[in-house]
């Protein structure tokens, strides 16, 4: 593959950064990181920054076309599926070149109290059998008595799709990075909060709130896996959300200097 002139790096990660660090300032090579606009203020990559949707696969479509996009580096979230499937099927119209890059997920070991479940809303439905007064999956009962008998849950999903645990008769310490949208469960008390987190800091958080379950997202990287070994010290259960799948046929790579040489671009 030539080396492109334009790299639009779909981002809003630390690899989007990192991706981004690595191509800014490179003679004759223009990157433009794209942001989704979900986070107030977000961290800014280096070189020119987009902030906003594109419009669907048409819009990107003509995004590309209209800027001449020469690859596509798509550093999305492991969950953000919709903006992946569109940059998959504009790249695949226009022949534009695109790399997904993905850290490598999370993996239990021994020690850790793991539930894997499909989405967000299987999470959710799983819940109420493990919490106190149920039997959970793993085999091992809850315990708790009076207030704390309905069950205390740390919920680290991010604030898209919280309304699935609307319904989940639990108390729920909610983190993160903005405030999230209505319907949320009716006891719930917010964390605003943003990564990196370290561990003697998630030791407190567990220790304060002492959660029955710990609810995540798949997300990989080290920035909030801190949470995972100290539920695993504290033997917290812990619901993980899987990852979606990718689409079909793309390209894929786990680091951003694989990333860059599936680009035909050396790292600097």
């Amino acid at each position: 593959m030539d080396a492109p002139r334009t790299v639009l790096v779909l981002g809003g990660t630390t690899e989007g950064r990192a991706a981004a660090a690595a191509l800014a300032g490179r003679p004759g090579l223009r990157v433009v990181s794209s942001l989704a606009g979900a986070v107030r203020s977000p961290s800014l990559p280096d070189g020119e920054v987009r902030v906003g949707g594109f419009g669907g696969v048409s819009g990107l479509v003509t995004h590309l076309c209209d800027e001449r996009i020469d690859a596509v580096l798509d550093a999305t979230h492991p969950f953000a599926r919709g903006m992946t499937a569109n940059a998959a099927a504009a790249c695949s119209a226009t022949g534009v070149p695109l790399v997904v890059l993905r850290r490598p997920g999370w993996i239990a070991g021994p020690d850790d109290r793991w539930i894997r479940v499909p989405t967000v809303p299987a999470a959710a439905a799983a819940l109420p059998g493990l919490l106190p007064g149920s039997e959970g999956r793993d085999g091992r009962a809850a315990t708790g008595s009076g207030s704390a008998a309905r069950g205390r849950v740390l919920l680290t999903t991010g604030r898209g799709g919280l309304s699935a645990f609307a319904g989940v008769d639990a108390a729920f310490w909610i983190r993160a990075v903005d405030p999230p949208p209505a319907p949320l469960p009716s006891r719930h008390t917010l964390l605003l909060d943003r990564g990196p987190f370290t561990l003697d800091a998630e030791r407190a958080l567990l220790a304060e709130i002492r959660p029955h379950v710990l609810v995540t997202k798949d997300s990989g990287g080290t920035a909030t896996a801190p949470k995972l070994a100290a539920a695993r010290e504290a033997e917290v259960l812990v619901l993980v959300v899987d990852r979606p799948p990718l689409p079909d046929g793309v390209a894929t790579a786990s680091t951003v200097e694989e990333a860059l040489a599936r680009l035909g671009l050396s790292p600097a």
